[in-house]
């Protein structure tokens, strides 16, 4: 399979001083870029002082979004079309995680995965396919995108927390219902918050919530 490299984005160093002792893993949406994406670390650094947050751009140019990238180009939202463009793009971002972990002595129980509407997509979809299990997966605005190798025995099954805005445009509401139900059918430990009236964002409500989630899962692995 072919796919395009990740090449360059935006990253926050540990407000430690120190080199890294985890990373958590920021993934943008459709059209949105890693300049974007990054705005969220900012809030999360006091729980995570010792933590590098990297927010890469997409490795395609977003035709529809000038100055934007995107994972895969969004034909539709079909089931089937949604779980081959995550699959498509997967091989990327596992290839940059493990040069990051290789270059900072890590390993995946040192690593987070935050993703944002297709981010979310791409978080799931890699999260729960790593030959180890990560710290944890935050999925905002999106969904899981597909299940196919899923449901053995060996599968990691990383906590996982989703939130979702009920006046969402984009994604509705009901997209966090339904990976809520094919997550837990799969094993795997999922947290759920809507925040009402929110719409394709990130509430502060929300981005509290992910900061905890992801504070208590390198915790609870270390």
């Amino acid at each position: 399979m072919t796919f395009s490299k990740i090449v360059n984005g935006a990253s926050l160093k540990p407000r430690s001083g120190e080199p890294p002792k985890k990373i958590v893993l920021l993934l943008h949406g459709f059209g949105s870029s890693g300049t974007d994406m990054i705005s969220l670390a900012p809030a999360w650094q006091d729980a995570l002082p010792d933590t590098l947050f990297l927010a890469p751009h997409a490795p395609q140019r977003c035709d529809m979004m000038g100055a934007g990238y995107q994972w895969w180009g969004l034909s539709g939202f079909a089931p089937s079309a949604l779980a081959a463009g995550a699959a498509s793009a997967a091989p990327a971002i596992d290839v940059f995680i493990d040069r990051k972990l290789e270059q900072y002595g890590l390993t995946e129980k040192d690593l987070a995965l935050v993703g944002f509407s297709q981010g979310t997509m791409m978080a799931l979809q890699v999260g729960l396919r790593r030959p180890q299990a990560v710290a944890a997966v935050v999925g905002y605005s999106g969904m899981l995108a597909g299940t196919l190798g899923l449901g053995h025995d060996a599968f990691p099954r990383p906590p996982v927390l989703l939130v979702h805005g009920t006046a969402d445009p984009v994604v509705p509401v009901a997209a966090l219902h339904m990976s809520e139900s094919q997550l837990k059918r799969l094993g795997v430990d999922v947290t759920t918050h809507i925040s009402y009236g929110t719409a394709h964002s990130v509430d502060p409500v929300g981005l509290r919530l992910g900061r905890d989630f992801v504070a208590e899962a390198f915790t609870r692995a270390s």
